[in-house]
Formats: structure tokens, C-alpha cells, sequence
């Protein structure tokens, strides 16, 4: 478990196919390794698929929602949405955004593993 917080954007595409998971996540990954990854507060990148091929989730850790803000205000958002939308239609499949304006998120709570019960007693507290 960690006590980090940090900030997210969370980037929710529809897709078509497999093969058209695989070319977002190379052209965004891409963009994201240009644009924004030498920015200050940028963590990582996550590239998420579903395993039916109709879904990609893009999950931006930044440092602090400041880190994010300060990108937001000085980086080059007219040159990386061009490059979103060129890498959009280079596709050769289709790839729909699910999301609508700047969607970001704080970290409110995590639930991690909790310790397995010993092999000498199987049954867990309280059961």
C-alpha cells in the first residue's frame, strides 16, 4: 500500500478490434512520450485493453493536480491535439472517445490484500 496520492487523467477510447487497440496504444503512447513526459510532475503512462478488443483506458499519473495544471497552462495543446487527431486518423480502424472534457481524478481510497489466511487454519476472522 502506498500513502500516494498523486493526480490522474483518465483517457477512455471505444475501438473496433484488436489491431486497432494495438495502433492507439503505440500512437498514443507516442504522443505521450513527445508531449507530455518531459513535463515536470509527469509519473507514467498506463495503457489499459479490454480482452474484447472494444476498449483502450490511457491512465496519466502526474505528481500533484498542480504538476497536471501547470502542463495544462504551458504546454503545447494546439500541436498535441493535432497530433491526437492525426494518430486518429491514421488508424486503419475506428476509435471513438468515451470521455468529455479534461477527465481527471484524485485518489480517494485504495483497499489493498489483506494477509492470507494460514494453511492450519483456512477459515477466515470472524467466519
Amino acid at each position: 500500500m502506498t500513502t500516494d496520492r498523486g493526480f490522474y487523467s483518465i483517457i477512455d477510447y471505444t475501438v473496433d478490434s484488436h489491431e486497432t487497440q494495438t495502433a492507439l496504444v503505440d500512437a498514443f503512447a507516442a504522443i505521450i512520450e513527445k508531449w507530455v513526459s518531459p513535463y515536470p510532475g509527469y509519473r507514467s503512462a498506463r495503457f489499459h485493453i479490454s480482452t474484447d478488443g472494444t476498449r483502450v483506458y490511457n491512465i496519466v499519473a502526474w505528481e500533484s493536480e498542480s504538476s497536471y495544471r501547470d502542463f495544462v497552462e504551458t504546454s503545447d495543446t494546439e500541436g498535441r491535439m493535432a497530433a491526437i487527431g492525426a494518430a486518429l486518423k491514421g488508424l486503419a480502424g475506428r476509435a471513438e472517445p468515451r470521455m468529455t472534457g479534461a477527465p481527471t481524478y484524485r485518489v480517494v481510497r485504495e483497499v489493498g490484500p489483506r494477509p492470507t489466511p494460514s494453511r492450519a487454519s483456512d477459515t477466515p476472522p470472524g467466519g
